[in-house]
Parts: C-alpha cells; sequence; structure tokens
C-alpha cells in the first residue's frame, strides 16, 4: 500500500495514460534528481531505490545506462555514484536561457548588500514538489548565511518560495500539487500545511508579499514576492529572502524588508517589459 500511495505523489505530470509519455526517460531523470548537493560520497543502487521508489533491477539498468553516458560515475571504492560532468553542462544552458536571472542578478545582490550579514536573496522555479534556486544572493563581507546555492532545493508547501509560487500558479496546476502535497503529508501534518498556503496567498493578495516564521526551518524566517512572468512568457518564479530568525525579526521582515523585496519585484518586472 505504501508503494501505492508514493506512486500517486510522485507520479509525473502529463503522465495520464499519454501515449507520447516516454516513461523510461521520465524515470532516467528521476535517478538524477534524486542526486542532492549533499550527497558528496555518492549514492549507491540501494539507496537511489528508496529515493526514487523504482525496483532495484530498474535502478540497475538505468544506472549502467547513464554511466556509459557520463552522467554518472562510479566509484570502484565505494561502490557508489555520483554525477558526471554533462550534468553539468545542462544545469548551464538551462540557466544560460533564463533571462529574468540575468535581470535580476544585481539588484539581488544590491538587496543582499544592504541587508547585511546573514540574509540570503534568491530567485526560484518549480521542480516537481520543490522549488529549486536558480539565482542567489548574500552580503559580500557577510560572515554567516543559509548554505544554499543554485541548485539547492526547498520545500514547496513549507518554504515562503514555494508558498508564494503556489500563490500565482495556475488553478489547474495548483489544484493537483495541493492534491500530491496532501499526499506526501498526510492527514496528520496536511491541515496545518494547508493553511500556511492559504494564509500565504492571502498575505500576497492584499500586501504583495508573504512572511514565512519558522515554517520550512525553525530557526529560520523569511519572506518570499511571486513572479508572474508578463503576458505568460515564461512559468512563474518566486523571489525570497531569508535568515536567522536571530538576524531576521518578524517586525523587520514586515516593515523593512517585505517592501524591499517587493520594490525589487517590480522594478525586474519594469526592466523586462
Amino acid at each position: 500500500m505504501r508503494k501505492r500511495i508514493q506512486d500517486v505523489v510522485d507520479k509525473p505530470e502529463g503522465d495520464n495514460g499519454d501515449r507520447q509519455f516516454v516513461t523510461a526517460l521520465h524515470r532516467g531523470l528521476d535517478l538524477l534528481r534524486a542526486f542532492t548537493p549533499e550527497d558528496r560520497m555518492g549514492l549507491g543502487n540501494r539507496e537511489l531505490a528508496a529515493r526514487t521508489g523504482l525496483p532495484n533491477s530498474t535502478v540497475s539498468r538505468l544506472t549502467y545506462t547513464l554511466l556509459k553516458l557520463g552522467y554518472l560515475i562510479y566509484d570502484d571504492a565505494t561502490g557508489r555514484y555520483r554525477m558526471g560532468v554533462p550534468v553539468l553542462g545542462l544545469g548551464y544552458a538551462c540557466l544560460g536561457g533564463i533571462k529574468l536571472r540575468e535581470a535580476a542578478q544585481p539588484l539581488m545582490q544590491q538587496l543582499a548588500d544592504d541587508c547585511g550579514d546573514g540574509v540570503l536573496v534568491a530567485l526560484g522555479g518549480r521542480d516537481d514538489l520543490t522549488m529549486t534556486y536558480i539565482g542567489a544572493a548574500r552580503a559580500a563581507r557577510g560572515m554567516i548565511s543559509l548554505q544554499l546555492n543554485v541548485g539547492s532545493r526547498i520545500s514547496l508547501g513549507r518554504s515562503a518560495m514555494g508558498r508564494a509560487y503556489l500563490a500565482v500558479a495556475k488553478p489547474d496546476e495548483r489544484a493537483d500539487l495541493m492534491h500530491r502535497l496532501s499526499l506526501r503529508a498526510g492527514p496528520d501534518r496536511w491541515p496545518q500545511m494547508r493553511a500556511g498556503i492559504e494564509e500565504a496567498a492571502a498575505q500576497i493578495r492584499e500586501r504583495g508579499f508573504y512572511v514565512n516564521i519558522g515554517h520550512w526551518q525553525s530557526d529560520i524566517n523569511s519572506i518570499a514576492v511571486p513572479f508572474a512572468a508578463p503576458q505568460g512568457d515564461g512559468p512563474p518564479m518566486a523571489f525570497n529572502l531569508g535568515g536567522p530568525a536571530y538576524v531576521l525579526s518578524p517586525e523587520r521582515l514586515e516593515q523593512e524588508l517585505g517592501p524591499k523585496l517587493l520594490h525589487l519585484v517590480n522594478t525586474v518586472k519594469h526592466i523586462r517589459e
């Protein structure tokens, strides 16, 4: 039963009996997405099977194929796989095609410098049930900061960035994501998560930004502003600004930094227009 539920939660968008959908390709990409920046020692087949929900035999064939193509590297000493250089090429090709990132990066850096030590300003887009950082800036002279960079993934349902994204997602997409998030969270955690998502949408409708006090991590506070591309030029994204709670008090986020992040996003919109 557990595996069936997981299959429903992780069922890929577009895989609704579509004969054009290539399941084998989806599984290979899912395998690559199982790796995180924290997996410095690599992952073995069993770990990959656990993370993807795929059978061991399928994982073995996929890792063999990706190894032959150079997308994975095998360590004989540990019996684990690490990502190969070709994966990096795909990532940079993606970043190079995101014009919003180029326009926003200088403004993000200026805001991070103005905010001072401990603050991270980021831009992210949705990757399944997570948000992936595609741009990040921290104070040039800072000593402390969140250990997140381009490529880092955070929760769609609990983070300020994720909740801001959900606030502007198209109705069909949002309904599907809410359903999948509810299955992943379970009946005990979902009511509180849903209330937080709805509160984020209400705050964004009222003032343009959302304040998240410890919902992603208990000692982290953050704010977020969604970015819906004009004329539907690209998918929605979201900006956030976060840091340790002792640096970012709720009052500072509400009164000072929320309006500043909203101003940044409005400036980026005018640049792109």
